[in-house]
């Protein structure tokens, strides 16, 4: 017996129609993978990172968990960086976070859910870093809104201060770090202009892009 039988049957339909749409697709993707792009997103499940942004499977890699966070002890995200960045050299690291993040608002939350309430406090501490714009913020769900987006920022400036990515602009590679924000209500990406190119600039457009946010 086979389980979940109607997944399987998707996917030898979504299988035959590609290969219909154009002959030799998957032969061609299994004897390469050449992405620019690695995209470190939400697992949240309306966020689908490929369809998002039109790209076909083989030209986005893909790293995500809950609340798009890149913290410096997580292996596994550390790991899918530098495969990316050393093997693939993707020209493009891409966090994208999306507004009405359950992750964020469980983290503004006082309500304990158990062991992720350990992942989440990472994103508390950027809530705390940040308190003081958040107070000004009248209207729960904006301030909500506010903290998607100073995670996106945070989080890459995490990305900038690694290691594997500081040595990648050392040597001279081509890196270039976003911030980009999702809405599910409209299909809609929204870059926080948050582009980093290398280290020396990093500090400076992290803290025009927390301005431009309290000026919005």
């Amino acid at each position: 017996m086979k389980f979940l039988p109607h997944l399987f049957e998707n996917n030898k339909t979504w299988a035959k129609e590609t290969e219909l749409r154009e002959p030799g697709f998957f032969k061609t993707l299994s004897e390469q993978q050449n992405p620019d792009y690695l995209w470190i997103g939400c697992a949240d499940s309306r966020v689908p990172a490929n369809e998002i942004v039109g790209l076909k499977p083989g030209e986005l890699f893909v790293h995500r968990n809950v609340a798009n966070a890149v913290v410096h002890t997580d292996l596994n995200c550390l790991s899918v960086i530098q495969y990316a960045v050393d093997v693939l050299k993707v020209k493009h690291i891409i966090v994208t976070g999306h507004y009405g993040c359950g992750g964020v608002i469980a983290a503004m939350s006082n309500t304990r859910l158990g062991l992720i309430d350990n992942w989440l406090r990472h994103i508390k501490d950027i809530q705390h870093k940040h308190q003081e714009q958040l107070r000004e913020i009248d209207d729960l769900e904006l301030r909500q809104d506010r903290l998607c987006e100073l995670n996106v920022i945070e989080q890459v400036m995490n990305v900038s201060q690694i290691s594997i990515v500081q040595d990648a602009w050392l040597r001279g590679q081509e890196l270039q770090l976003h911030s980009w924000i999702y809405r599910v209500s409209d299909g809609r990406l929204r870059d926080l202009k948050n582009n980093i190119n290398n280290g020396e600039e990093a500090v400076d457009i992290y803290h025009q892009s927390i301005n431009a946010l309290l000026n919005k």
